[in-house]
């Protein structure tokens, strides 16, 4: 089983590594370059790299860069899993995953450069508050599934889902982070299965563990249920010790402490009092150690049938869309369905809103497709 090293907080060298150049700035103090990239502070440090920050020249644009050490990664026998995550991430773009913008090398370093992202580790947040709102965990929990159903849909499956890995921008947006375990598509075996037990303990499917084979996408799933009790709960679902005050008391990852796998194959946990019923049923759902019966409790959406032409619409449905004036609560049978829509009016020809639309989307990392007049 792979787990992460904590984050160092500790002050960064400033030797300059083979194949970067060094230049001084007016103040005189020594800065490592590598490219047209200014390296500063180390942001977080594990077994095999270094996150730093730093600044492009150029543009005046922050990042952060990943700096692999090449003789550690040959002596472990890791340059697959490497170029499979730089394979990984260039498919991947994203709002609630970490974006690549590059990859450089010199002869003894490998260098990610990786959007900047400020707010920290989720895991931090909660070892801080020991527990979320369920409104907040709610949010985190959309955006995590959001971000791990686009990676399903591009082939990719993360395989080491869990709060160290979620981390948060400066506006709290989700970003999931560190695709060193994950898998592609060539990874399946004939038989539809991933094989490679991999994860962290307290959050990988008892599947995984089972070493019979398992479904990449169900084992992403099982993960992000622990993530949501544990937002909420503010401990792991498969352990009795609280989060926080294992973190202070051992100074390390909670997730290497008291595992119990016999917990997880039968899913014996109990969840809060505080935990609404909704919460609780979906947790439940999730966390079923039988993959073949949780597929059968997620809700699967249904394609309406597309419209051959644009949808008209006559006085009185227009007059309709404004909430004060809807009068089909007087004439229908209300179901106790809840419908969430957007609609907004304005003098700008159709044409003119799309180009405003996909011009605002192309940033945020979304590709703009259009079928049958929508966008």
């Amino acid at each position: 089983m792979a787990s992460r090293t904590t984050p160092s907080r500790s002050t960064p060298s400033r030797s300059t590594p083979s194949g970067s150049s060094s230049s001084s700035s007016s103040s005189s103090i020594s800065r490592t370059r590598v490219g047209k990239y200014e390296l500063g502070r180390t942001l977080g440090e594990g077994t095999f790299a270094k996150v730093k920050f730093a600044r492009n020249v150029e543009k005046g644009e922050s990042v952060a860069i990943k700096v692999i050490d090449k003789e550690k990664v040959l002596k472990n026998k890791m340059i697959a899993q490497i170029k499979r995550e730089i394979s990984t991430m260039k498919l991947i773009k994203h709002p609630n995953v970490i974006r690549m913008i590059e990859v450089m090398a010199s002869k003894t370093k490998i260098y990610f450069v990786l959007e900047l992202v400020t707010g920290g580790e989720l895991f931090d947040k909660i070892s801080s508050t020991g527990r979320l709102k369920e409104d907040e965990a709610r949010k985190y929990f959309q955006q995590l599934i959001n971000a791990v159903d686009y990676c399903h849909s591009r082939g990719v499956y993360h395989r080491d889902l869990k709060p160290e890995n979620l981390l948060l921008d400066a506006n709290g947006t989700l970003k999931v982070s560190d695709f060193g375990l994950s898998a592609l598509p060539q990874q399946v075996r004939e038989d539809g299965l991933l094989h490679t037990t991999c994860g962290t303990p307290n959050y990988v499917a008892p599947e995984v563990i089972n070493n019979k084979g398992y479904d990449g996408a169900k084992a992403d799933l099982w993960s992000c249920g622990v993530i949501l009790f544990v937002l909420m709960a503010g401990y792991l679902p498969f352990e009795d010790s609280n989060l926080t005050s294992l973190y202070k008391k051992h100074n390390m990852p909670p997730e290497s402490l008291f595992f119990d796998d016999k917990q997880i194959f039968k899913a014996e946990f109990t969840c809060p009092p505080w935990f609404s019923a909704s919460a609780k049923k979906l947790i439940k759902r999730i966390l079923d150690p039988k993959p073949a019966t949780e597929s059968k409790n997620l809700v699967v959406e249904r394609k309406e049938e597309e419209p051959k032409n644009p949808v008209t619409m006559n006085a009185f449905e227009l007059i309709s869309t404004s909430q004060g004036l809807n009068l089909g609560s007087l004439f229908e049978k209300q179901m106790g369905l809840v419908k969430r829509k957007t609609r907004f009016t304005s003098k700008c020809s159709a044409n003119d809103i799309v180009t405003k639309i996909e011009a605002a989307a192309g940033p945020l990392g979304f590709d703009v497709k259009k079928n049958n007049y929508k966008v």
